[in-house]
Formats: structure tokens, C-alpha cells, sequence
């Protein structure tokens, strides 16, 4: 049975992710305080990013979790198929007679 690798992400890349993040957190903060609007409408502007920052990350987390539980359903599956062949192999195979 193959098993997969699992795939780590480069420190570059997970340094580029995190930077990224705080750049486009911080313009958006920066857009919302110069916004030529009252208050109560930055405030609104600031919830309102605030909950898209935090259902993205669910989101994420949601679409990890549901592929990591198809690949360990996918290893029990294969797992048991290598059973059901191994079996078979063994109890079909000739016998000295």
C-alpha cells in the first residue's frame, strides 16, 4: 500500500501567507479610518470585515477538515481492500498435492 506523503509547506511560503495577511489587514483598517463617512458607518465597515476575516478562516478550516476526513476514509478503504486481496491470495492459492 502507498502511502501518501504528507506535504509541508515551505517556511518562505507560510512567512509570504502570514505577511500577506497583515498587509490586507492593514490596509483595510487604514480604508476604513480615511473613509470620508461618519462613524456609525465605519464602525458597520469594521464589523462587517471583522466577520468576513473570521467566517474565511472557518471556512478554511471547515474545507481542511472535510478533506482529511475523505483521505482516512479513502486509507480505511484501501486498507481493506488490501485485506479482502491478501486473504484471497493466500486461501486460492495452489496446494501441494
Amino acid at each position: 500500500m502507498n502511502h501518501p506523503t504528507i506535504q509541508k509547506d515551505t517556511g518562505a511560503w507560510i512567512a509570504f501567507t502570514w505577511i500577506s495577511f497583515f498587509i490586507s489587514i492593514a490596509a483595510l483598517i487604514l480604508g476604513i479610518y480615511h473613509a470620508p463617512v461618519d462613524i456609525w458607518v465605519k464602525s458597520f465597515l469594521a464589523v462587517a470585515a471583522l466577520f468576513a476575516v473570521g467566517s474565511t478562516f472557518t471556512l478554511a478550516k471547515t474545507i481542511r477538515d472535510n478533506s482529511e476526513a475523505g483521505k482516512m476514509l479513502n486509507r480505511y478503504a484501501d486498507a481493506k481492500t488490501e485485506q479482502i486481496i491478501s486473504n484471497y491470495e493466500f486461501t486460492s492459492s495452489p496446494r501441494n498435492v
